[in-house]
Protein backbone atom coordinates (compact mmCIF):
# COMPACT_ATOMS: atom_id res chain seq x y z
CA UNK A 1 0.00 0.00 0.00
CA UNK A 2 1.70 3.24 -0.90
CA UNK A 3 0.74 6.28 1.05
CA UNK A 4 2.47 9.65 0.01
CA UNK A 5 2.35 11.73 2.66
CA UNK A 6 4.52 14.92 3.98
CA UNK A 7 5.26 15.26 7.74
CA UNK A 8 6.50 18.12 9.87
CA UNK A 9 9.75 16.74 10.62
CA UNK A 10 10.85 17.40 7.04
CA UNK A 11 10.58 13.84 5.61
CA UNK A 12 8.14 12.43 2.74
CA UNK A 13 7.11 9.04 3.93
CA UNK A 14 5.58 6.25 1.65
CA UNK A 15 4.48 3.42 3.67
CA UNK A 16 4.07 -0.38 1.71
CA UNK A 17 1.59 -2.89 3.16
CA UNK A 18 1.71 -6.02 1.03
CA UNK A 19 -0.18 -9.43 1.30
CA UNK A 20 3.28 -10.01 -1.26
CA UNK A 21 6.32 -10.96 0.54
CA UNK A 22 8.83 -8.87 -1.91
CA UNK A 23 8.61 -5.00 -1.57
CA UNK A 24 6.19 -2.89 -3.84
CA UNK A 25 8.71 -0.61 -4.95
CA UNK A 26 11.53 -0.68 -7.34
CA UNK A 27 15.32 0.02 -6.78
CA UNK A 28 16.30 4.10 -6.77
CA UNK A 29 17.45 5.13 -10.44
CA UNK A 30 21.57 5.43 -10.04
CA UNK A 31 22.64 8.64 -8.35
CA UNK A 32 19.27 8.78 -6.98
CA UNK A 33 19.01 10.85 -3.86
CA UNK A 34 16.15 9.33 -2.54
CA UNK A 35 16.98 7.13 0.61
CA UNK A 36 14.76 3.76 1.05
CA UNK A 37 14.02 2.13 4.38
CA UNK A 38 12.39 -0.38 5.54
CA UNK A 39 10.46 -1.14 8.95
CA UNK A 40 9.22 -4.66 9.74
CA UNK A 41 5.61 -5.52 11.78
CA UNK A 42 4.29 -8.12 12.13
CA UNK A 43 0.88 -7.69 10.04
CA UNK A 44 2.33 -5.50 7.42
CA UNK A 45 5.92 -3.81 5.97
CA UNK A 46 6.20 -0.49 6.13
CA UNK A 47 8.59 1.08 3.63
CA UNK A 48 9.61 5.05 3.92
CA UNK A 49 11.38 6.63 1.71
CA UNK A 50 13.44 9.84 3.12
CA UNK A 51 13.44 12.69 0.62
CA UNK A 52 17.11 13.93 -0.07
CA UNK A 53 18.70 12.73 2.95
CA UNK A 54 22.02 15.06 2.43
CA UNK A 55 20.22 17.98 1.92
CA UNK A 56 18.77 17.27 5.40
CA UNK A 57 21.95 16.83 7.07
CA UNK A 58 24.34 19.02 5.21
CA UNK A 59 21.59 22.13 4.80
CA UNK A 60 22.05 22.45 8.44
CA UNK A 61 25.91 22.67 8.33
CA UNK A 62 26.73 25.06 5.27
CA UNK A 63 26.13 28.42 4.04
CA UNK A 64 24.45 28.83 1.08
CA UNK A 65 26.52 31.14 -1.29
CA UNK A 66 25.31 33.53 -4.36
CA UNK A 67 22.60 35.01 -2.17
CA UNK A 68 22.45 38.70 -1.35
CA UNK A 69 20.30 39.59 2.02
CA UNK A 70 18.18 42.41 1.41
CA UNK A 71 18.92 45.26 4.07
CA UNK A 72 14.55 45.16 4.90
CA UNK A 73 12.86 45.50 8.28
CA UNK A 74 11.20 42.21 9.21
CA UNK A 75 7.72 44.23 8.41
CA UNK A 76 8.77 44.74 4.69
CA UNK A 77 7.28 42.27 2.45
CA UNK A 78 9.79 40.51 -0.42
CA UNK A 79 9.64 42.06 -3.63
CA UNK A 80 11.79 42.06 -6.80
CA UNK A 81 12.86 38.38 -6.39
CA UNK A 82 15.37 39.22 -3.34
CA UNK A 83 16.03 37.16 -0.33
CA UNK A 84 14.43 38.55 2.80
CA UNK A 85 16.30 39.02 5.86
CA UNK A 86 16.93 36.55 7.92
CA UNK A 87 15.58 34.10 6.27
CA UNK A 88 18.25 31.59 7.44
CA UNK A 89 17.61 32.04 10.67
CA UNK A 90 14.06 31.56 10.91
CA UNK A 91 14.10 28.15 8.70
CA UNK A 92 16.73 27.11 11.12
CA UNK A 93 14.60 28.45 14.46
CA UNK A 94 11.43 26.71 12.64
CA UNK A 95 13.99 23.74 12.16
CA UNK A 96 14.59 23.24 15.83
CA UNK A 97 10.82 23.20 17.01
CA UNK A 98 9.81 20.77 14.82
CA UNK A 99 12.76 18.47 16.15
CA UNK A 100 12.11 18.82 19.49
CA UNK A 101 8.53 18.06 19.13
CA UNK A 102 9.86 14.47 18.31
CA UNK A 103 6.34 13.89 16.69
CA UNK A 104 7.60 10.30 14.78
CA UNK A 105 9.10 7.35 15.54
CA UNK A 106 12.67 6.98 14.30
CA UNK A 107 13.28 4.84 10.53
CA UNK A 108 15.03 2.36 9.79
CA UNK A 109 17.75 2.66 7.52
CA UNK A 110 17.42 -1.46 6.25
CA UNK A 111 17.42 -1.98 2.79
CA UNK A 112 14.85 -3.02 0.73
CA UNK A 113 15.06 -6.72 -0.70
CA UNK A 114 13.36 -8.47 -3.67
CA UNK A 115 11.98 -5.13 -4.74
CA UNK A 116 10.55 -6.32 -8.29
CA UNK A 117 7.24 -3.94 -9.16
CA UNK A 118 8.21 -2.35 -12.62
CA UNK A 119 8.67 1.21 -12.24
CA UNK A 120 6.08 2.30 -14.06
CA UNK A 121 3.32 0.85 -11.31
CA UNK A 122 5.32 2.49 -8.44
CA UNK A 123 4.32 5.63 -10.65
CA UNK A 124 1.26 5.55 -11.20
CA UNK A 125 0.68 4.30 -7.25
CA UNK A 126 2.61 7.52 -6.40
CA UNK A 127 0.22 9.50 -8.36
CA UNK A 128 -3.34 8.27 -7.54
CA UNK A 129 -1.97 8.21 -3.38
CA UNK A 130 -0.83 11.68 -4.27
CA UNK A 131 -4.26 12.65 -6.07
CA UNK A 132 -6.32 10.81 -2.54
CA UNK A 133 -4.27 12.78 -0.21
CA UNK A 134 -5.49 16.19 -1.39
CA UNK A 135 -7.54 17.82 1.35
CA UNK A 136 -7.77 14.84 3.21
CA UNK A 137 -6.29 13.52 6.65
CA UNK A 138 -3.19 11.28 5.97
CA UNK A 139 -4.71 8.34 8.03
CA UNK A 140 -7.83 8.34 5.84
CA UNK A 141 -5.39 8.51 2.71
CA UNK A 142 -3.28 5.68 3.90
CA UNK A 143 -6.60 3.62 4.49
CA UNK A 144 -7.92 4.60 1.00
CA UNK A 145 -4.65 3.66 -0.37
CA UNK A 146 -4.65 0.43 0.91
CA UNK A 147 -7.91 -0.66 0.20
CA UNK A 148 -7.25 -0.01 -3.18
CA UNK A 149 -3.66 -1.60 -3.12
CA UNK A 150 -5.12 -4.95 -1.55
CA UNK A 151 -7.51 -4.87 -4.34
CA UNK A 152 -5.12 -4.85 -6.85
CA UNK A 153 -6.08 -1.63 -8.38
CA UNK A 154 -3.14 0.38 -8.16
CA UNK A 155 -1.87 -0.11 -11.71
CA UNK A 156 -3.47 2.01 -14.43
CA UNK A 157 -4.86 -1.08 -16.54
CA UNK A 158 -6.43 -2.46 -13.22
CA UNK A 159 -8.19 1.15 -12.23
CA UNK A 160 -8.97 1.94 -15.97
CA UNK A 161 -11.10 -1.59 -15.84
CA UNK A 162 -12.58 -1.15 -13.00
CA UNK A 163 -16.05 0.05 -12.23
CA UNK A 164 -16.35 3.77 -11.06
CA UNK A 165 -18.59 2.62 -8.04
CA UNK A 166 -16.16 0.26 -6.73
CA UNK A 167 -13.69 2.78 -6.37
CA UNK A 168 -15.51 5.28 -4.53
CA UNK A 169 -16.36 2.23 -2.54
CA UNK A 170 -12.78 1.59 -1.67
CA UNK A 171 -11.71 5.40 -1.19
CA UNK A 172 -14.25 6.72 1.03
CA UNK A 173 -13.85 8.81 2.76
CA UNK A 174 -11.36 10.51 1.00
CA UNK A 175 -12.47 14.68 0.99
CA UNK A 176 -14.58 14.75 -3.00
CA UNK A 177 -14.16 10.84 -3.11
CA UNK A 178 -16.83 10.90 -5.94
CA UNK A 179 -14.62 13.39 -8.08
CA UNK A 180 -11.27 11.55 -7.18
CA UNK A 181 -13.10 8.43 -7.84
CA UNK A 182 -13.67 9.76 -11.82
CA UNK A 183 -10.70 11.65 -12.00
CA UNK A 184 -8.63 8.35 -11.09
CA UNK A 185 -10.91 6.16 -13.74
CA UNK A 186 -10.05 9.36 -16.58
CA UNK A 187 -6.18 9.02 -15.58
CA UNK A 188 -5.57 5.50 -15.72
CA UNK A 189 -7.07 5.99 -19.18
CA UNK A 190 -5.08 8.83 -19.95
CA UNK A 191 -1.99 6.79 -18.75
CA UNK A 192 -2.56 4.02 -20.86
CA UNK A 193 -3.35 5.18 -23.79
CA UNK A 194 -1.18 7.98 -24.16
CA UNK A 195 1.45 6.77 -21.79
CA UNK A 196 1.61 2.61 -21.49
CA UNK A 197 0.40 2.55 -18.52
CA UNK A 198 3.42 5.12 -17.11
CA UNK A 199 2.33 8.46 -15.86
CA UNK A 200 3.24 11.53 -17.20
CA UNK A 201 7.19 12.99 -17.08
CA UNK A 202 6.95 16.80 -16.81
CA UNK A 203 5.18 19.28 -14.49
CA UNK A 204 2.96 20.48 -17.86
CA UNK A 205 1.76 17.22 -18.94
CA UNK A 206 1.04 16.12 -15.24
CA UNK A 207 -1.50 19.32 -15.40
CA UNK A 208 -3.45 18.20 -18.17
CA UNK A 209 -4.68 14.98 -15.85
CA UNK A 210 -8.17 15.86 -14.23
CA UNK A 211 -7.51 16.84 -10.29
CA UNK A 212 -4.28 17.38 -10.14
CA UNK A 213 -2.98 20.95 -10.00
CA UNK A 214 0.46 22.60 -9.21
CA UNK A 215 1.16 21.57 -5.71
CA UNK A 216 0.43 17.42 -6.43
CA UNK A 217 2.32 18.18 -9.71
CA UNK A 218 5.08 18.92 -8.39
CA UNK A 219 4.86 15.89 -5.30
CA UNK A 220 4.36 13.30 -7.67
CA UNK A 221 7.60 14.44 -10.13
CA UNK A 222 9.76 14.36 -6.94
CA UNK A 223 8.28 11.04 -5.28
CA UNK A 224 7.87 9.49 -8.66
CA UNK A 225 10.51 10.50 -11.39
CA UNK A 226 12.70 12.11 -8.53
CA UNK A 227 13.17 15.37 -9.98
CA UNK A 228 12.66 18.71 -8.52
CA UNK A 229 11.07 21.15 -10.78
CA UNK A 230 9.76 23.30 -8.21
CA UNK A 231 8.34 23.74 -4.54
CA UNK A 232 5.00 21.86 -3.70
CA UNK A 233 2.98 24.83 -1.71
CA UNK A 234 -0.24 24.08 0.54
CA UNK A 235 -2.19 26.45 2.66
CA UNK A 236 0.29 26.10 5.40
CA UNK A 237 3.37 27.02 3.87
CA UNK A 238 1.12 29.42 1.27
CA UNK A 239 -0.27 31.62 5.16
CA UNK A 240 3.44 31.12 7.01
CA UNK A 241 4.99 32.67 3.86
CA UNK A 242 2.77 35.32 3.93
CA UNK A 243 2.79 35.94 7.42
CA UNK A 244 6.52 36.31 7.26
CA UNK A 245 6.30 38.80 4.62
CA UNK A 246 8.47 36.06 2.47
CA UNK A 247 6.39 36.41 -0.90
CA UNK A 248 3.58 39.54 -1.72
CA UNK A 249 2.45 40.42 -5.30
CA UNK A 250 3.89 41.18 -8.03
CA UNK A 251 4.19 45.12 -7.94
CA UNK A 252 2.77 45.40 -4.68
CA UNK A 253 3.16 44.41 -0.54
CA UNK A 254 -0.27 42.90 -0.50
CA UNK A 255 -0.38 39.06 0.58
CA UNK A 256 0.00 36.60 -2.53
CA UNK A 257 -3.70 35.26 -3.10
CA UNK A 258 -3.41 31.66 -4.00
CA UNK A 259 -0.83 28.68 -3.20
CA UNK A 260 0.28 28.96 -6.68
CA UNK A 261 1.38 32.71 -6.50
CA UNK A 262 2.95 31.85 -2.88
CA UNK A 263 5.02 29.28 -5.14
CA UNK A 264 6.45 30.93 -8.05
CA UNK A 265 7.41 33.81 -5.12
CA UNK A 266 8.90 31.78 -3.42
CA UNK A 267 11.03 30.35 -6.02
CA UNK A 268 12.69 33.27 -7.27
CA UNK A 269 14.72 33.63 -3.75
CA UNK A 270 14.79 30.32 -2.15
CA UNK A 271 17.72 28.09 -2.66
CA UNK A 272 16.62 25.01 -5.02
CA UNK A 273 18.19 22.92 -1.84
CA UNK A 274 15.45 24.05 0.08
CA UNK A 275 12.57 23.32 -2.45
CA UNK A 276 11.83 19.57 -1.52
CA UNK A 277 12.00 20.45 2.40
CA UNK A 278 10.91 23.61 2.88
CA UNK A 279 7.29 21.77 2.62
CA UNK A 280 7.27 19.00 4.87
CA UNK A 281 8.97 21.66 7.50
CA UNK A 282 5.77 24.51 7.15
CA UNK A 283 3.20 21.92 7.13
CA UNK A 284 4.32 20.48 10.64
CA UNK A 285 5.03 24.06 11.92
CA UNK A 286 1.71 24.84 10.75
CA UNK A 287 -0.51 22.29 12.32
CA UNK A 288 1.51 23.27 15.43
CA UNK A 289 2.37 26.26 16.24
CA UNK A 290 1.57 29.20 13.39
CA UNK A 291 -1.95 27.63 13.35
CA UNK A 292 -4.64 29.37 11.09
CA UNK A 293 -6.42 29.89 14.02
CA UNK A 294 -5.57 31.91 17.20
CA UNK A 295 -1.52 31.29 16.03
CA UNK A 296 0.58 30.21 18.96
CA UNK A 297 2.89 33.09 18.97
CA UNK A 298 4.61 32.55 22.54
CA UNK A 299 5.71 29.53 22.12
CA UNK A 300 7.23 30.24 18.21
CA UNK A 301 11.18 30.75 18.94
CA UNK A 302 11.44 33.13 15.97
CA UNK A 303 8.56 35.34 16.37
CA UNK A 304 10.79 38.45 16.80
CA UNK A 305 11.23 38.48 13.08
CA UNK A 306 7.37 37.59 12.16
CA UNK A 307 5.83 40.76 11.16
CA UNK A 308 2.52 39.16 11.73
CA UNK A 309 3.43 38.10 15.53
CA UNK A 310 0.74 38.41 17.92
CA UNK A 311 -1.23 40.23 15.29
CA UNK A 312 -3.76 37.73 14.19
CA UNK A 313 -3.82 36.12 17.54
CA UNK A 314 -4.94 39.50 19.20
CA UNK A 315 -7.31 40.12 16.04
CA UNK A 316 -9.30 36.85 16.60
CA UNK A 317 -9.98 37.70 20.36
CA UNK A 318 -11.18 41.22 19.83
CA UNK A 319 -13.32 39.82 16.81
CA UNK A 320 -14.59 37.03 19.54
CA UNK A 321 -15.19 39.63 22.74
CA UNK A 322 -17.74 41.63 19.68
CA UNK A 323 -19.71 38.72 18.87
CA UNK A 324 -19.97 38.16 22.12
CA UNK A 325 -20.99 41.47 23.18
CA UNK A 326 -23.72 41.30 20.28
CA UNK A 327 -25.31 38.07 21.54
CA UNK A 328 -26.03 39.57 25.21
CA UNK A 329 -29.79 40.09 25.66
Amino acid sequence: MLVVSWFGLGRIHVSLCAKRSHSFFSKPHPGSQLGASVTNKRSSKSLQLQHFPEIETENHKKEISGIALAHTRPNELVQNGEAPANWKKVLQGIRQMRSSADEHEPVSREEAANDTAPPKERRFAVLASSLLSSQTKEHVTRGATQRLHENGLLTAEAMNKADEETIKKFIYPVGFYTRKASNLKKIANICLMKYDGDIPSSIEELLLLPGVGPKIAHLVMILGWNDVQGICVDTHVHRICNRLGWVSRSGSKQKTRTPEETRKGLQRWLPKEEWVPINPLLVGFGRTICTSLRPHCGECSVCSFCPSAYKEASSFSSKSKKLALNKKP
